[in-house]
């Protein structure tokens, strides 16, 4: 069994497996394995991320298991291992289990797709991945990468200046449209590869072709403000002239035939069923599946 995980609803397509602890590895092709991290406690705006997983499991069963745009069937095999306990209000703690249950997933052969969640949760996943000499592709509205917010250096805030530590290979930031000073001269000091929303819509061949050319490990991390409020209103920081779901839609299918080590999905806030944040949310990762 997994330490720290119990089983909620499974997202819509996942198979059933009565025994996780069964080797699932397969040279032949990836096998996937869900997980969600209800945790929202470095939340500064609008909270509700811990009910992140939930909500997109219950949209994803408004999905077919055919892609329309890919005329393909959903083929690849992933499974829903439920959802690490964690501790809420203690970052460190939550962090050590975070980390403990997704080497253990990664040891039995699966390639983790996180469900969060704030974006803090991705660090743990990151460092239990290991993004060292990975790309890691970062989806966002923000740059994420101050070394410290409201005097903590682990929050969602600073989730990128944490994973840059970790000495990835290159980031490639997405959709950015809001960043402090201090974080605009660090990216530019590092050489750091952003494009931002409006180069995004002004000029999407050239963030296709920047994608199409990765070769190696990626990690691919996607905080859901990264598409404008009129798509995605319940996230923690929403912030206007961002993406629409096509354009993520587009630059997600650009993936294929990629080595992806680690895949996640934060940010999402919803409160409701049938929130359109998390429907756009369930069909980013299904979007993903359907490469495979």
């Amino acid at each position: 069994m997994l330490f720290y995980a119990d089983k909620p609803l499974k997202f819509a397509f996942s198979k059933d497996i009565e025994n996780t602890g069964e080797i699932l590895f397969n040279n032949q092709e990836k096998i996937f394995g869900l997980l969600g991290i209800p945790f929202d406690s470095t939340s500064t705006y609008q909270t509700g991320a811990r009910f992140g997983p939930l909500l997109l499991r219950e949209s994803s069963y408004n999905f077919e298991n055919y892609h329309l745009y890919l005329d393909k069937v959903l083929k690849a095999t992933f499974y829903d291992l439920g959802d690490v306990q964690t501790i809420p209000g203690n970052f460190h703690k939550t962090c050590k289990q975070i980390e403990f249950t997704v080497n253990e997933v990664i040891e039995k052969g699966y390639t983790p797709i996180v469900m969060g969640g704030d974006h803090s949760i991705s660090y743990p996943v990151a460092r239990a991945v290991d993004i060292h000499n990975a790309t890691v592709i970062h989806f966002d509205a923000h740059a994420d990468f101050r070394d410290k917010y409201a005097g903590e250096k682990y929050s969602h805030a600073t989730v990128m200046r944490r994973m840059w530590e970790l000495n990835p290979q290159e980031i490639i930031q997405i959709g950015i449209r809001s960043s402090s000073s201090e974080e605009v001269h660090f990216v530019r000091e590092e050489n750091i590869t952003q494009f931002t929303a409006r180069d995004v819509k002004n000029d999407m061949k050239n963030v296709l072709k920047a994608l199409e050319g990765l070769e190696g490990p990626i990690y691919v991390t996607v905080d859901m403000d990264v598409l404008d409020p009129a798509y995605a209103p319940r996230v923690g920081t929403p912030a206007p002239g961002g993406l629409d779901p096509m354009d993520l839609e587009t630059l997600i299918l650009q993936l294929k035939n990629k080595d992806i080590i680690g895949f996640d999905v934060v940010e999402v806030s919803s409160s409701s069923v049938g929130d359109i944040t998390s429907i756009n949310a369930a069909k980013v990762i299904l979007d993903f599946l359907f490469l495979y």
